[in-house]
Protein backbone atom coordinates (compact mmCIF):
# COMPACT_ATOMS: atom_id res chain seq x y z
CA UNK A 1 0.00 0.00 0.00
CA UNK A 2 1.48 3.40 -0.92
CA UNK A 3 1.36 6.77 0.82
CA UNK A 4 -1.74 7.91 -1.03
CA UNK A 5 -4.16 5.11 -0.13
CA UNK A 6 -5.61 6.72 3.02
CA UNK A 7 -6.28 10.02 1.24
CA UNK A 8 -7.85 8.21 -1.70
CA UNK A 9 -10.26 6.29 0.51
CA UNK A 10 -11.51 9.52 1.98
CA UNK A 11 -11.83 11.21 -1.42
CA UNK A 12 -14.28 9.00 -3.33
CA UNK A 13 -17.61 7.73 -1.92
CA UNK A 14 -18.01 4.50 -3.90
CA UNK A 15 -21.69 4.19 -3.09
CA UNK A 16 -22.41 7.70 -4.45
CA UNK A 17 -20.81 7.14 -7.87
CA UNK A 18 -23.43 6.72 -10.61
CA UNK A 19 -22.59 3.63 -12.66
CA UNK A 20 -24.14 2.86 -16.06
CA UNK A 21 -26.42 -0.06 -16.91
CA UNK A 22 -23.41 -2.38 -17.01
CA UNK A 23 -22.33 -1.27 -13.54
CA UNK A 24 -19.35 0.70 -14.89
CA UNK A 25 -18.13 4.28 -14.78
CA UNK A 26 -15.70 5.90 -17.27
CA UNK A 27 -12.34 7.00 -15.90
CA UNK A 28 -10.06 9.52 -17.60
CA UNK A 29 -6.41 9.13 -16.62
CA UNK A 30 -4.16 12.17 -16.46
CA UNK A 31 -0.42 12.61 -15.84
CA UNK A 32 0.19 14.25 -12.45
CA UNK A 33 3.03 16.49 -13.66
CA UNK A 34 2.05 18.00 -17.00
CA UNK A 35 -1.64 17.18 -17.23
CA UNK A 36 -1.37 14.98 -20.33
CA UNK A 37 -4.43 12.79 -20.84
CA UNK A 38 -2.99 9.26 -20.90
CA UNK A 39 -5.98 7.01 -21.46
CA UNK A 40 -9.64 6.29 -20.80
CA UNK A 41 -10.82 3.08 -19.14
CA UNK A 42 -13.81 1.68 -17.28
CA UNK A 43 -14.08 1.06 -13.56
CA UNK A 44 -16.47 -1.12 -11.61
CA UNK A 45 -17.22 -0.70 -7.89
CA UNK A 46 -14.75 -3.53 -7.21
CA UNK A 47 -11.96 -2.08 -9.34
CA UNK A 48 -12.50 1.34 -7.75
CA UNK A 49 -12.35 -0.26 -4.31
CA UNK A 50 -9.08 -2.03 -5.14
CA UNK A 51 -7.67 1.23 -6.50
CA UNK A 52 -8.52 3.00 -3.27
CA UNK A 53 -7.06 0.18 -1.17
CA UNK A 54 -3.79 -0.27 -3.08
CA UNK A 55 -3.09 3.20 -4.44
CA UNK A 56 -2.54 1.66 -7.89
CA UNK A 57 -5.01 1.81 -10.78
CA UNK A 58 -7.35 -1.12 -11.33
CA UNK A 59 -9.93 -1.17 -14.11
CA UNK A 60 -12.61 -3.42 -15.54
CA UNK A 61 -11.82 -5.07 -18.88
CA UNK A 62 -15.02 -5.25 -20.92
CA UNK A 63 -13.42 -7.56 -23.51
CA UNK A 64 -12.18 -10.06 -20.91
CA UNK A 65 -14.95 -9.40 -18.40
CA UNK A 66 -12.54 -9.28 -15.50
CA UNK A 67 -10.60 -6.97 -13.22
CA UNK A 68 -7.48 -5.48 -14.77
CA UNK A 69 -4.52 -4.28 -12.73
CA UNK A 70 -2.91 -1.72 -15.02
CA UNK A 71 0.74 -2.63 -15.69
CA UNK A 72 0.64 -6.01 -13.93
CA UNK A 73 2.22 -7.63 -17.00
CA UNK A 74 4.16 -4.77 -18.58
CA UNK A 75 5.35 -3.16 -15.36
CA UNK A 76 3.78 0.14 -16.44
CA UNK A 77 1.66 0.52 -13.34
CA UNK A 78 -0.13 3.72 -12.42
CA UNK A 79 0.41 5.13 -8.95
CA UNK A 80 -2.72 7.12 -8.21
CA UNK A 81 -2.13 10.55 -6.72
CA UNK A 82 -5.75 11.64 -6.57
CA UNK A 83 -9.24 10.77 -7.81
CA UNK A 84 -12.00 13.24 -8.60
CA UNK A 85 -15.56 12.71 -9.76
CA UNK A 86 -17.57 15.09 -11.90
CA UNK A 87 -20.65 17.17 -11.04
CA UNK A 88 -23.02 14.32 -11.96
CA UNK A 89 -20.92 11.68 -10.15
CA UNK A 90 -20.91 9.57 -13.33
CA UNK A 91 -17.31 10.05 -14.49
CA UNK A 92 -13.94 9.82 -12.73
CA UNK A 93 -10.62 11.59 -13.19
CA UNK A 94 -7.53 9.72 -12.03
CA UNK A 95 -4.34 11.74 -11.63
CA UNK A 96 -1.44 9.30 -11.76
CA UNK A 97 2.28 8.81 -11.86
CA UNK A 98 2.70 6.60 -14.92
CA UNK A 99 5.62 4.24 -14.33
CA UNK A 100 7.71 3.85 -17.46
CA UNK A 101 5.94 6.89 -18.95
CA UNK A 102 3.98 4.46 -21.15
CA UNK A 103 0.22 4.13 -20.77
CA UNK A 104 -0.80 2.77 -24.18
CA UNK A 105 -0.49 -0.91 -25.12
CA UNK A 106 1.13 0.23 -28.39
CA UNK A 107 4.12 1.56 -26.48
CA UNK A 108 3.08 5.20 -26.82
CA UNK A 109 2.97 7.47 -23.83
CA UNK A 110 -0.74 8.19 -24.31
CA UNK A 111 -3.55 6.30 -26.00
CA UNK A 112 -4.53 9.65 -27.57
CA UNK A 113 -1.53 9.82 -29.90
CA UNK A 114 -3.35 9.77 -33.23
CA UNK A 115 -4.55 12.77 -35.19
CA UNK A 116 -5.47 12.78 -38.89
CA UNK A 117 -4.09 9.25 -39.23
CA UNK A 118 -0.66 10.38 -38.03
CA UNK A 119 1.09 10.06 -34.69
CA UNK A 120 1.52 13.09 -32.48
CA UNK A 121 2.10 13.54 -28.78
CA UNK A 122 -1.04 14.70 -26.94
CA UNK A 123 -1.09 18.28 -25.66
CA UNK A 124 0.13 19.06 -22.17
CA UNK A 125 0.45 22.31 -20.21
CA UNK A 126 1.74 25.48 -21.90
CA UNK A 127 5.28 25.29 -20.51
CA UNK A 128 5.65 21.66 -21.58
CA UNK A 129 4.43 22.49 -25.09
CA UNK A 130 6.84 25.43 -25.31
CA UNK A 131 9.71 23.30 -24.05
CA UNK A 132 9.02 20.78 -26.83
CA UNK A 133 9.53 23.53 -29.42
CA UNK A 134 12.63 24.89 -27.69
CA UNK A 135 14.13 21.42 -27.45
CA UNK A 136 13.34 20.70 -31.12
CA UNK A 137 15.24 23.85 -32.10
CA UNK A 138 18.23 22.39 -30.27
CA UNK A 139 17.96 19.13 -32.21
CA UNK A 140 16.90 20.64 -35.54
CA UNK A 141 18.17 24.24 -35.92
CA UNK A 142 16.21 26.67 -38.07
CA UNK A 143 17.59 29.67 -39.91
CA UNK A 144 16.66 33.04 -38.36
CA UNK A 145 15.40 31.33 -35.20
CA UNK A 146 16.01 33.43 -32.09
CA UNK A 147 16.19 30.26 -30.02
CA UNK A 148 18.91 28.88 -32.29
CA UNK A 149 20.82 32.15 -32.02
CA UNK A 150 20.82 31.73 -28.24
CA UNK A 151 22.12 28.17 -28.58
CA UNK A 152 24.90 29.36 -30.87
CA UNK A 153 25.94 31.91 -28.27
CA UNK A 154 26.17 29.18 -25.62
CA UNK A 155 26.03 29.83 -21.89
CA UNK A 156 27.45 33.33 -22.22
CA UNK A 157 24.51 34.54 -24.30
CA UNK A 158 21.82 32.40 -22.67
CA UNK A 159 22.76 33.29 -19.10
CA UNK A 160 23.21 36.97 -19.94
CA UNK A 161 19.65 37.04 -21.25
CA UNK A 162 18.38 35.31 -18.11
CA UNK A 163 20.09 38.00 -16.05
CA UNK A 164 18.56 40.78 -18.16
CA UNK A 165 15.08 39.26 -18.06
CA UNK A 166 15.33 38.76 -14.30
CA UNK A 167 16.19 42.43 -13.83
CA UNK A 168 13.27 43.47 -16.06
CA UNK A 169 10.92 41.21 -14.10
CA UNK A 170 12.10 42.75 -10.83
CA UNK A 171 11.54 46.28 -12.16
CA UNK A 172 8.04 45.37 -13.37
CA UNK A 173 7.24 44.10 -9.88
CA UNK A 174 8.64 47.28 -8.36
CA UNK A 175 6.34 49.30 -10.63
CA UNK A 176 3.42 47.02 -9.72
CA UNK A 177 2.46 46.84 -13.40
CA UNK A 178 0.50 43.61 -13.63
CA UNK A 179 0.57 43.33 -17.42
CA UNK A 180 4.32 44.02 -17.49
CA UNK A 181 4.90 41.54 -14.67
CA UNK A 182 3.12 38.80 -16.64
CA UNK A 183 5.00 39.68 -19.84
CA UNK A 184 8.41 39.76 -18.15
CA UNK A 185 7.64 36.49 -16.33
CA UNK A 186 6.82 34.90 -19.70
CA UNK A 187 10.14 36.14 -21.12
CA UNK A 188 12.01 34.81 -18.09
CA UNK A 189 10.28 31.42 -18.29
CA UNK A 190 11.18 31.13 -21.97
CA UNK A 191 14.87 31.88 -21.44
CA UNK A 192 15.03 29.44 -18.53
CA UNK A 193 13.56 26.76 -20.81
CA UNK A 194 16.31 27.50 -23.35
CA UNK A 195 18.93 27.07 -20.61
CA UNK A 196 17.36 23.78 -19.52
CA UNK A 197 17.35 22.43 -23.08
CA UNK A 198 20.90 23.64 -23.70
CA UNK A 199 22.11 21.63 -20.69
CA UNK A 200 19.95 18.61 -21.48
CA UNK A 201 17.68 19.00 -18.46
CA UNK A 202 14.07 17.98 -19.07
CA UNK A 203 11.34 20.31 -17.82
CA UNK A 204 9.78 17.23 -16.25
CA UNK A 205 12.76 17.05 -13.88
CA UNK A 206 11.88 20.53 -12.65
CA UNK A 207 8.26 19.51 -12.15
CA UNK A 208 9.39 16.52 -10.11
CA UNK A 209 11.47 18.78 -7.87
CA UNK A 210 8.46 21.06 -7.34
CA UNK A 211 6.23 18.09 -6.50
CA UNK A 212 8.79 16.79 -4.00
CA UNK A 213 8.84 20.16 -2.25
CA UNK A 214 5.05 20.25 -2.01
CA UNK A 215 5.25 17.25 0.31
Amino acid sequence: MNNYSTNLKEAVPIDKIRYNEQGLVPAIVQDYLDGTVLMMAWMSPESLQKTLETGEAWYWSRSRQQLWHKGATSGHIQKVKSIRYDCDSDALLLVVEQIGDTACHTGERSCFHQIDNTKASPPADTLTELFKVVFQRRQHPRENSYTCQLYQGGDNKILKKIGEETAEFVMACKDDNKDAIAAEAADLFYHILVALAYHGVELRQVYIKLQERRR
